[in-house]
Parts: structure tokens; sequence; C-alpha cells
């Protein structure tokens, strides 16, 4: 039997003991569950989840507590410490998750929330968090393409713009321009592929919904254009629910939001579609 440090087992009881039980962790031996962890009634030959980590002796341990993140998990945690060794961050569990000064993007601030992926270093045999996501992520992709729906989540803060990661498995970058509003750190939100560079980096552009009440219907219907390659079939003659769904506003709303972006001369409507304006003056919405 093997068992996944970092992560939720669930693993037979073995042994009843004065401070605890124990657990078989198959080639790791038998594993303590603390009493203060042990649920109620809970009997040899058992069953029972535990979350498995090193405690302050860097001896293996279960518990029955939910951390806030897992190996191989991305989270937003707080630095409660730092020392010569690097910076501690809070993840709900009695030993602090460990960032060493190598696994810093930026130097940690005590009280400072930071992304980070939490890993399981087999080298030392320690959970370890870091903050270079860019070391367990790929920054390049060969299966997304523009135009495709992707759920995102911020991870960092840069003069261009907001580092996000796409699906929990690659990077790419959100320039400010097509950010609408700002971003915060650890926030989850809806996108689109704007573009795939031709060195393979990840364009980034926020969906539509995801400006809430900081952008307008102008702006989210040009984000959908720009997100779309410049055109939508989404007209002023198109059906109520469409429109609805799309952008959760009544068809009147729509139509005069189309008008307005047409007397601004930044974009084009036929029976069939609309369509933005090639050439646009510097000092419309996109800045």
């Amino acid at each position: 039997m093997s068992i996944e440090i970092g992560k939720f087992n669930n693993l037979q009881v073995v042994k009843i003991a004065d401070h605890g039980v124990y657990v078989d962790g198959g080639e790791e031996g038998t594993i303590l569950l603390p009493n203060r962890y042990v649920p109620e009634g809970l009997d040899i030959d058992d069953w029972v989840e535990v979350f498995l980590y090193f405690d302050s002796d860097d001896l293996l341990i279960a518990t029955t507590e939910t951390p806030k993140a897992t190996v191989n998990s991305v989270e937003l945690l707080k630095v409660i410490d730092t020392n010569r060794v690097g910076a501690f961050l809070d993840w709900g569990l009695p030993k602090d998750l460990l960032v060493p000064f190598s696994e810093q993007q930026h130097p940690m601030k005590e009280g400072e929330s930071y992304m980070v992926y939490v890993l399981h270093d087999h080298e030392t045999d320690r959970i370890l968090a870091s903050s270079k996501l860019n070391r367990y992520f790929e920054e390049e992709s060969q299966t997304l393409e523009p135009r495709q729906a992707v759920d995102l989540r911020i991870f960092d803060k840069t003069e261009l713009g907001y580092k996000a990661l796409i699906n929990n498995k690659y990077l790419g970058l959100i320039f400010h321009v097509d950010a609408f509003r700002p971003l915060k750190i650890g926030e989850r939100l809806p996108g689109f592929i704007k573009a795939i560079r031709e060195d393979g980096k990840i364009d980034l552009i926020i969906s539509q919904h995801s400006s809430g009440g900081d952008s307008s219907l102008e702006d989210q219907i040009m984000a959908l254009l720009k997100a779309s390659g410049g055109e939508s079939s989404l007209t002023d003659k198109s059906d109520p629910d469409l429109i609805y769904r799309q952008f959760k506003v009544s068809k009147k709303k729509y139509k005069n939001a189309l008008g307005a972006l047409y007397k601004r001369k930044l974009i084009v409507i036929t029976r069939e579609k609309i369509s933005l304006v090639k050439v646009q003056k510097t000092s419309s919405i996109w800045g």
C-alpha cells in the first residue's frame, strides 16, 4: 500500500495507545494520529480519513484537521514569520509551512499574503512551498487556442500587468489594458486566451462577466469582440435570451450600448454581425 504525503489518505487503525491511535502507513510503517484528532468511537480495524505531514520533529504524523493547502495545490497563504531559513506560512496546521529563500519570487514579508505552490521535496523529505510558479507550471502551450474560455487565478502583479494561472496548468499574462479594473492576488475569475505569441507565451483577457460593476457594458462588449477576433454574431437583432445569457442585461440595454459604441466609431453594425473598427484612436476605452 502506498500513501500520499501532504494529502488526505483513507487509512486503517492498527493500534490504540495512550497518546492516540496508529494507522497503517504501508511502507512508512505505522503513523500516529494524536488523541486530540481521534474521532469519537474510532476502534481497531476502522478506517479514517487523515492528512499526512511532518511535525516539528520531522516525524510523519496524521491529523483529521483540514489544511488550507495540500501538496500540488496553489493557494494564497499569509506569512507569519521570517528568519535566516526563509518565510513561514500559516496553512492551518500546528507546524508552519516553509518557503526557503531559493523558492521566493520576491522577498517575502511578515503579514503579507502570497500565492504559493505546495510540494513534497523528496530530496529533503519535507513539505515546502514556492512562489516561483514558473518552476512548476508551463509558460507555453500547444493545446490552448485564441478565444478559448479558461479559468484564471491571479498570482502576481508586474509593470506589464497581472500574471495568472490558467486552468491550474499554464501561466499567462493579462496586460493592464485588458484587465479593466484592479485585480487582487489570489482572485479567481473566468477569462479568454487573447493570443499565443510566437515564443509560445500566453496573453489573456478577462471575460465580460468578470469585470463586474467597475466596467461598463460597452467595455464588456469590446472585451468580447477583442477576444473573438474582432467580430461577434450577437447583434441588436439577436434573440433577447442570447443577449441576457452573454451579458446579463436586457435587449434594450444592449442595443443602447451598441448604439453608443457605434456613435463613438468603435464598432460597425450589420444585420449579421458587429465588428471592431480596425483603426481606433488612442483615446478610446482601451487606453
